[in-house]
C-alpha cells in the first residue's frame, strides 16, 4: 500500500452459517465468552443472582441460560442449559437454573421475538442507581446511545418468582434496548450475546458517570 494511504475499514458482521447447528454452537460459544467478560468486570460479584440468555436458533421458543450457582468466570458452552417455554431444562447441562431468571427472560423473549440475547446482573453500583427510579441523564455521548431507547420499571415487585413480575419487566422494556429496574438492577437486550453484554457494560458505565459530574 502506498505511503500515506490507509486500508478501508471492514464492517464486522454476524457470520453466515452452514447449518442451524453451527449457528447454535456459535451463539453458545459467544454466550460463554460474554459471561466470562461480565465476570471480569465484576458484574457477577453479588452471588448467584445474575443471568444471561440466548435464544436457540433451532427451537426458537427455547433459550440457553447459565446454570444456577456457577460463577460466570468458569462458564463453558457445555455448561449452558437449554430451557423450554415451561421452564424445564430439556438439553445441554441438566443442572438447575435460577427460577427468577426464567421468569424474567422468558417473558422478555416472548414479548420481543427480535431479541436473541438478554443480560441481567446485580452490580452494587447499578442497584444503587436503580434505587432512585429515574431515567438516565444524557450527560455525554455514551449516554446518548440510550437516548429514548431505555425503559424504566418504577414499581419494584420483589423477587421475580411471580409470572406477573416478568410481564411487568417485559412491558417496561418495550421496544427499547435496556430497562432500569427500580430497586433491582439493569437489563439489556440485543440481536447477539456480544451486543447484550456490551450494552450492559455501556449502561453501567453511563450510570457511573452521574455522581462524578454532579459536584
Amino acid at each position: 500500500m502506498p505511503p500515506g494511504q490507509t486500508a478501508p475499514l471492514k464492517q464486522v458482521r454476524i457470520p453466515r452459517y452452514e447449518s442451524l447447528e453451527d449457528e447454535r454452537s456459535f451463539r453458545k460459544l459467544h454466550q460463554a465468552a460474554a459471561l466470562r467478560w461480565l465476570s471480569s468486570k465484576g458484574y457477577n460479584n453479588e452471588g448467584a443472582g445474575g443471568h444471561m440468555t440466548v435464544r436457540d436458533p433451532i427451537l426458537t421458543d427455547h433459550f440457553w441460560i447459565n446454570p444456577h450457582g456457577r460463577s460466570f468466570a468458569y462458564i463453558k458452552p457445555d455448561d449452558l442449559c437449554l430451557v423450554n417455554p415451561e421452564g424445564v431444562v430439556v438439553g445441554g447441562n441438566m443442572h438447575a437454573i435460577n427460577p427468577a431468571g426464567f421468569v424474567i427472560h422468558s417473558h422478555v423473549h416472548q414479548a420481543r421475538p427480535d431479541v436473541i440475547s438478554a443480560v441481567h446482573c446485580h452490580s452494587v453500583p447499578s442497584k444503587a442507581f436503580a434505587a432512585f427510579g429515574k431515567e438516565l441523564d444524557m450527560i455525554n455521548q455514551d449516554a446518548c446511545r440510550f437516548y429514548k431507547s431505555h425503559g424504566l420499571y418504577k414499581e419494584f415487585g420483589g423477587s421475580a418468582l411471580d409470572p406477573q413480575e416478568g410481564i411487568n419487566i417485559a412491558n417496561a422494556l418495550g421496544q427499547h434496548k435496556a430497562v432500569i429496574l427500580r430497586g433491582h438492577g439493569l437489563l439489556t437486550v440485543s440481536k447477539t450475546p456480544d451486543g447484550a453484554a456490551f450494552l450492559f457494560g455501556a449502561l453501567d458505565r453511563v450510570r457511573r458517570y452521574g455522581p462524578s459530574v454532579k459536584w
